[in-house]
């Protein structure tokens, strides 16, 4: 199991207390494989992208206007967090529904 988030993130904090198994990827740090992203543009849509971030306020509307993933490769602090991989699927964020499918 993958968790890609930010070790600043409170919600990733949260999420590998209780999955401890999980491999840290730190997005800043070390960016998403193309390929994960792109699974997860196709699953999640436009809700893999922050909109609520310092990061996507701080965009003009040419930059909002971007393709969702050249925007998440130039900006990778954009996803939504967590991004958790286990057995091929993929799972976005940390709400009850997450937590129950992955506790």
């Amino acid at each position: 199991m993958k968790l890609y988030g930010l070790k600043t993130c409170d919600t990733c904090r949260k999420a590998l207390k209780t999955l401890r198994d999980a491999d840290f990827v730190d997005v800043r740090a070390d960016g998403v494989p193309p390929e994960v992203l792109a699974r997860a543009d196709a699953s999640f849509g436009a809700a893999l992208i922050n909109t609520r971030s310092t990061t996507w306020r701080g965009l003009d509307e040419a930059e909002r206007g971007r393709d969702p993933l050249e925007l998440l490769s130039a900006h990778p602090t954009l996803m939504k967090r967590p991004l958790i991989e286990k057995d091929g699927r993929l799972y976005l964020g940390w709400g009850k529904d997450v937590q129950d499918a992955l506790g």
